[in-house]
């Protein structure tokens, strides 16, 4: 295992197609345009017959008004905008590959050689962890903070010297912050799974020399913050001072102390959870969905062809509707269209409509879509629940007796892929059978389930902080993981909940509330 500093460079070792396995995971479509020459761009259109024609690739256009029609052909330059983008990938040289570098700018890196046996019973041979670090670490090292990331962050939480570019966390880190550097010695990860360094889907498998693709295993929280130990390990950390983290970040907090009691100080969760609830499971979903349906995503092997940008466009301004709030939007984009003077047009017309664009603009070429899908589906997975984590030592104790045994899964195993029902979901009245073991009616507190998940707790001071204006995490969560680890027997937690009047920024609030959210951090870290 060792540790050196590197500058990000995504995935550049592209290849043109990815070998069949075992059967199951189909050779990738060969698929080729024409290109146009170099020197055709900026695009340049020519209207035939109805559509508009860019080299080998039809892009849909006006058209003349037919004899006899009512009404001429709606125009459609929210279309035009996601084909351009296509066709310009498309005409990216081979050498570089159509899709983009996926980076943050320089981190340090981690290369930990041991394997990591995942808890679906995936196993990684070798993995890579990209972290960055603020604030000096004292001589027994006794002042650490780990910084738990979002779903799409990167380690990149403050500017550096290697890379001065304003992190996402950036008013919260430094002298006399919410994370106090002249304190602490904060360490951030890339989370395994993502691709901002750590070993992901867009890395290169070390068996076989191609990029994982979809051949990468299913993802738990619990795995993630394996990884995020190793790293420790190799840095000579035995014990946290806090382990924090909003969003996403949250469950990884207190993940981190369920598993590794005894190396967690003082734990912190902002606008997380200690299970997802369905919601939140429809949502992520529902961005998985619209992602895979984009043909560019051919099953996860696109690396070297077009990436499938209009999906990942798509999955942002879903997820973009629930990290912020309604009353918020009605303050700030009300009923107002963006252009009142002109008819109202099917492309994004009103202002809350231009803003989901631009969020899905901005972000579907900057994240890899299979980091996307696999750091979600960990998300949905996630619970703390006693049931659930004797269901996983099962699973795992099972799989290392096999791997003892000598005994590799394949392809053909069902746990090797998703299937569906054998019949249709049905509505079903009353309640489900063992529903009422991990699931509690309303105002009768936590499940004993999950009150017995986290006993680990009961002695760590912790810090749990929600939003009522948050629908994605509802502030309800947070109140169920503060009083399961009171009923656990915890006596030292710390909850907020921040109202409609304090905060209307929903679920982004852990990002933009420095006074409540950053000053509730600081008071509690003491």
């Amino acid at each position: 295992m060792h540790s050196h500093r590197s500058g990000l460079t995504g995935f550049r070792s592209l290849f043109a197609a990815i070998p069949a396995r075992a059967g199951k995971i189909p050779r990738p479509l060969q698929i080729h345009h024409p290109k146009p020459p170099a020197s055709s761009l900026p695009i340049q259109r020519q209207a035939f017959g109805g559509v508009i024609q860019n080299g080998g690739r039809q892009f849909h256009s006006l058209g003349p008004l037919r004899s006899g029609a009512s009404n001429p052909a709606m125009a459609f330059p929210c279309l035009d905008a996601l084909e351009t983008r296509s066709a310009t990938l498309e005409a990216r040289s081979d050498s570089t590959g159509p899709e983009p570098s996926y980076t943050a700018g320089a981190t340090l890196k981690y290369h930990c050689k041991e394997p990591l046996l995942l808890d679906w019973g995936g196993t990684l041979r070798e993995f890579d962890i990209a972290y960055e670090t603020w604030g000096a670490i004292n001589a027994d090292k006794s002042n650490v903070i780990l910084l738990h990331t979002g779903l799409s962050a990167s380690s990149h939480a403050h500017s550096t010297d290697e890379n001065p570019q304003p992190g996402w966390w950036e008013r919260f880190i430094g002298p006399g912050l919410a994370l106090d550097t002249d304190k602490y010695h904060v360490i951030c990860t890339n989370v395994v799974g993502g691709c901002y360094g750590s070993t992901g889907p867009s890395s290169v498998d070390p068996a076989d020399g191609q990029m994982y693709a979809t051949r990468f295993p299913i993802l738990t929280i619990d795995d993630m913050v394996k990884a995020q130990f190793r790293l420790l390990d190799g840095l000579g950390i035995d014990k946290l001072y806090a382990s924090v983290g909003s969003s996403m970040g949250g469950m990884l907090s207190l993940a981190s102390g369920v598993l590794f009691p005894d190396r967690v100080g003082r734990l912190v969760s902002i606008s997380g959870c200690a299970r997802s609830h369905p919601y939140s499971i429809a949502m992520r979903h529902t961005q998985r969905q619209v992602l895979m349906m984009d043909p560019n995503w051919n099953r996860g092997f696109y690396y070297g062809r077009v990436p499938p940008h209009a999906g990942m466009k798509l999955a942002r301004e879903i997820a973009t509707v629930t990290y912020r709030s309604g009353p918020e939007w009605e303050q700030r984009f009300s009923r107002r269209r963006a252009d009142p003077s002109k008819p109202p047009a099917l492309c994004p017309d009103f202002l809350i409509e231009t803003y989901l664009d631009h969020a899905g603009e901005k972000f579907c070429l900057t994240y890899d879509p299979n980091s996307l899908l696999y750091v979600s589906k960990a998300m949905d997975l996630f619970d703390l629940g006693r049931e659930n984590r004797l269901a996983t030592a099962a699973r795992r104790a099972e799989r290392r007796e096999s791997i003892r045994a000598g005994i590799q899964p394949t392809a053909t195993d069902a746990a090797c892929s998703l299937t569906l029902p054998e019949r249709p979901y049905e509505e079903q009245p009353g309640v489900v059978e063992g529903a009422a073991e991990t699931v509690a009616p309303p105002g009768q507190g936590p499940p004993e389930d999950l009150v017995q998940g986290l006993a680990p707790l009961r002695s760590h001071p912790a810090l749990v902080m929600g939003v009522a204006s948050d629908i994605l995490f509802p502030a309800w969560q947070q109140r169920e993981v503060a009083e399961a680890l009171k009923m656990a027997g915890n006596r030292d937690v710390v909850h907020y909940e921040l109202s409609e009047e304090q905060s209307l920024f929903g679920h982004d609030t852990f990002l933009l509330d420095v006074k409540n959210v950053g000053g509730a951090i600081r008071k509690f870290l003491g």
